[in-house]
């Protein structure tokens, strides 16, 4: 049947009128070496083009480890020059005071050789990279308390007082056995992040009984003296609490680990929490309450419940409050369309971002504006602090294609700013997987404006850690009129497969559309989301994830077999 514009969903002529604008906005759009406009006389190449261009803002140089350290296992391989899950803060004392982190070197079978980060005072122009010493290849000690083999999970941020402090997960051996170990590890920097303190280990384990995952770290921006570490300590019996480590001094010292929250799972089923984040409003009733939004992944007959939650701190972590629920978190993952390769996206991790006026935002890969077929990113909202939260909407342009990896930043206005990859670029070509990079900006969550970041970039020959990976995360952080998101894209270099790359953007509001007839809300799109293939799409994507990050993790958690994706 042909459709002509007269019967097109609004979605779908907006995009179609707006298309012409938004590719002619690419060189506007997109970062230039020196964190400005592009240069036009050399624009990126077209999406079907051979030979994809990439940005020339990069921020990391090659590595510098011996290229004989940390020699990969059997059947595993290791990605020299592949740097991925960066993320991204900025000084609020001066706009141009920027700090990176990331994974370098990318194992196939999990974390990195080193975790680095990298200062930038002025803007993105130039970096002062740090490898930190949390692991062997990247310096650690042997015999010390942070000798572990690997790093992963970076994290940073920047306290008003100046201070920056580093956060990684440090692992050795293989999880649940008896030779695992894994660390939460943290060095804070007085002098902008050119030079930092010795690691320290907040938190270890050891043995088969536990295995430390997925940590943030936030400085309170009310008072820097308190630095909040979370994360989820997974348990053999396939349960995992969220755990939280403070500082009182601005990570001078640590104070003990405390179980913040426990989930239950009815029966003989497990839950655990992953993506732990803490955020704390500066305005509003609800100034100074410790926000931590996290997902809760529920198994039991043989499928799993993902749910993101929210916890609240009056006491500045000292307790916590009852769970309270954003929203039901319906990820199927994403996959090449043309092959069915699977890339390792964000799939059960929120995003969240404070505003300044004490707004809350939560973005996630979410299947139901499709009837579970696939992926989008869903945005919800609370006003009061936390306490309540809008019903989603699907945030992304088109819907047609999946979108992944969301991350938020907002200006000091009070726009957000929502990055993301989709695959609108891609083609039936089997030997590509073309992937844009976007932005989307809101005030409301009921108008948006997108924006182009970065065309086209080939997403196939990125590390495959069972899926191709540049991230769990990216990083993005909000400067004057600009959002400026790090993200990891790939290229053809067999040899250099990920850099990092900083695509400072000028969101443009002029092709604001109205989302209320176009996309779907909430509970709206069909009764197919209560449907046995889609929950056990949910189901798959879930075990997959997690056993991806944690091998074990589907027999720890109930299931007999090993995960399956149906997509």
């Amino acid at each position: 049947m042909t459709t002509t514009a007269a019967h097109m969903p609004r979605a779908r002529r907006l995009s179609a009128t707006l298309g012409t604008a938004l590719l002619a906005s690419w060189l506007c759009a997109c970062g230039g070496g020196s964190g400005g406009a592009a240069d036009s006389t050399n624009p990126p190449a077209a999406p079907n083009a051979p030979g994809l261009n990439l940005p020339t803002t990069k921020v990391n140089a090659a590595t510098t480890m011996a290229a004989a350290c940390g020699a990969a296992g059997p059947g595993a391989t290791l990605y020299l020059n592949a740097e991925v899950e960066p993320y991204l803060a900025r000084s609020a004392q001066n706009a141009d005071h920027w700090v990176a982190a990331w994974q370098q070197d990318r194992y196939s079978d999990g974390a990195a050789r080193a975790v680095v980060s990298a200062a930038s005072f002025d803007a993105g122009r130039t970096w002062v990279q740090t490898v930190h010493p949390f692991s062997r290849c990247a310096g650690a000690v042997a015999g010390s308390s942070v000798d572990f083999d690997r790093a992963s999970d970076p994290w940073v941020e920047v306290g008003n007082d100046g201070t920056v402090h580093v956060m990684a997960l440090a692992v050795s051996g293989t999880a649940f056995t008896g030779n695992s170990r894994s660390a939460m590890l943290a060095s804070r920097s007085t002098d902008g992040g050119r030079s930092y303190s010795a690691p320290q280990v907040l938190a270890q384990d050891s043995g088969a009984a536990f295995f430390n995952d997925k940590n943030t770290l936030t400085v309170d921006p009310l008072d820097t003296r308190f630095v909040y570490a979370v994360w989820d300590r997974l348990e053999a019996n396939g349960n995992g609490p969220t755990v939280l480590v403070r500082s009182v001094n601005a990570g001078q010292s640590w104070e003990p680990l405390r179980t913040v929250y426990r989930p239950v799972a009815p029966g003989n089923g497990t839950a655990q929490t992953i993506g732990n984040r803490i955020v704390v409003p500066t305005a509003g009733a609800s100034a100074g309450v410790l926000v931590m939004v996290f997902t809760e992944i529920v198994t039991g007959g043989g499928n799993t419940t993902n749910t993101i939650r929210v916890l609240r701190s009056s006491d500045r972590g000292a307790s916590w409050g009852p769970p309270m629920t954003v929203g039901e978190l319906r990820a199927v993952g994403s996959r090449d369309p043309t092959t069915g390769t699977p890339v390792r996206d964000g799939s059960i991790l929120p995003s969240v971002a404070a505003a300044p006026d004490g707004t809350l935002w939560v973005a996630w890969q979410d299947s139901r504006f499709s009837g579970g077929q696939r992926d989008a990113i869903a945005l919800s909202r609370s006003t009061d602090g936390g306490l309540s939260w809008s019903t989603p909407v699907a945030a992304n342009r088109d819907l047609r294609v999946a979108a992944f990896t969301p991350t938020l930043s907002v200006r000091a206005d009070g726009l957000l700013g929502l990055a993301y990859f989709d695959f609108r670029p891609d083609t039936a070509d089997a030997s590509t997987l073309l992937t844009a990079a976007w932005l989307v900006s809101t005030r409301d969550g009921v108008a948006f404006a997108e924006t182009p970041l970065w065309p086209a970039f080939d997403l196939a020959p990125a590390p495959n850690a069972r899926g191709l990976f540049v991230g769990d995360y990216q990083g993005m952080v909000a400067v004057g009129n600009d959002f400026v998101p790090l993200m990891a894209l790939s290229g053809a270099d067999p040899n250099n497969r990920t850099d990092l790359y900083t695509l400072r953007t000028t969101p443009s509001m002029a092709a604001m559309a109205l989302l209320q007839d176009t996309h779907l809300a909430a509970d709206g799109p069909t009764q197919a989301l209560q449907t046995r293939r889609v929950r056990a799409d949910i189901t798959a994507n879930t075990r997959a994830y997690m056993d991806l990050r944690v091998p074990g993790w589907s027999r720890r958690a109930g299931f007999r077999e090993a995960a399956q994706h149906k997509h």
